[in-house]
């Protein structure tokens, strides 16, 4: 399964897959809106591969055969205040 992976111009670390290099028509218009001009990143065959970087690759495949595209966003960003209030509380907890 070949597919076209295009990177965001307006959104950092987005990635949208689709099942044809330049072939839209599958993913609606107010996404294509907010993705911005589609830049090419690089052509993959999903047959060839074990694993991605970050997705899932056999939500990518199904997602390409059921709604012909993939839409790849970055890792929401950790909480660093969140664990360090964590681990404060877990070494007090240990005195």
């Amino acid at each position: 399964m070949l597919c076209a992976v295009y990177k965001s111009p307006k959104k950092a670390e987005t990635y949208l897959f689709v099942e044809r290099r330049d072939d839209f028509s599958r993913v609606p218009a107010s996404l294509m809106e907010t993705f911005g001009t589609p830049q090419l990143a690089m052509m993959l065959n999903l047959a060839n591969k074990v694993r991605l970087g970050i997705s899932d690759i056999d939500k990518v495949r199904e997602a390409l055969r059921t709604q012909g595209f993939y839409l790849q966003l970055p890792p929401p960003p950790k909480n660093l205040l969140k664990e360090h209030l964590a681990r404060q509380a877990a070494e007090r907890g240990g005195e």
